[in-house]
Order: structure tokens, then C-alpha cells, then sequence
């Protein structure tokens, strides 16, 4: 038998809370728009960080979690779309550059890569 938990969502984008319920054996992210709700996502295979998440209590299980370091994940970081839940569980979205900078941040020099214009020269 498949055992559920509770998954409570915060949502700092909009400021929302949302309750589900997710089977142990299905992911967070995928249940949760199951149900209505919208979430951050991108490659839903656990290579980026848009749908990292910060656990504020609970057991979460995310073995194909590549995105994010041991250290990272240590510290409470997951990321929903590749992630079961283990126990009920409060998590909170993250910014998805902050979570990027925590992770590859020391690859790129001295403080955050910033996005330019492109100009094309005739």
C-alpha cells in the first residue's frame, strides 16, 4: 500500500501557501500540478535549479537530484520535480539565481554572471 503525506508549499513568488497530498512513490512537483498549483519549473529532470525548494521541516528523498551539490542539499536545498516525499513536509520556493549562484557561483570568478545585450555589429 502507498503511503501519502502532507506537502505544504510556500510560495514566495505570490506569496501563497498550498497544501497536497503526494503519494511516496510520485513526484512533489508533478502532484502538485495535478492539483492546480503552479510552480516553478524549466527541465523537470533535476539539472537546474528553478523549482529548488528549501525544506523548513520534513524528510524529502531526491536521488536524481543533479542540480544541486551535496552540500546544498545538506543544507536543506531541494528541488521538487525530482524529489518524493518521505514524511510531511513544509517547503519554501527559492530564487532560482540565488540557488544558482550557492551552486556554480565559485565557477564564475568574483560575484554574480550578469545577463548583457547581445549587439550585433554590421
Amino acid at each position: 500500500m502507498t503511503r501519502s503525506y502532507t506537502v505544504r508549499i510556500r510560495d514566495r513568488r505570490t506569496n501563497t501557501l498550498r497544501t497536497v497530498e503526494v503519494p511516496e512513490d510520485r513526484y512533489i512537483l508533478h502532484t502538485a500540478e495535478n492539483r492546480g498549483v503552479e510552480l516553478p519549473f524549466s527541465c523537470r529532470n533535476g539539472a537546474c535549479t528553478t523549482c529548488a525548494v528549501r525544506v523548513l521541516s520534513g524528510e524529502i528523498h531526491q536521488p536524481e537530484a543533479m542540480g544541486l551539490s551535496p552540500g546544498l542539499r545538506k543544507q536543506g536545498y531541494a528541488l521538487l520535480c525530482v524529489s518524493y516525499p518521505r514524511s510531511d513536509l513544509e517547503v519554501e520556493t527559492q530564487d532560482e539565481d540565488e540557488v544558482y549562484e550557492l551552486q556554480f557561483g565559485r565557477y564564475f570568478g568574483k560575484g554574480k554572471v550578469t545577463r548583457g545585450l547581445l549587439l550585433d555589429e554590421d
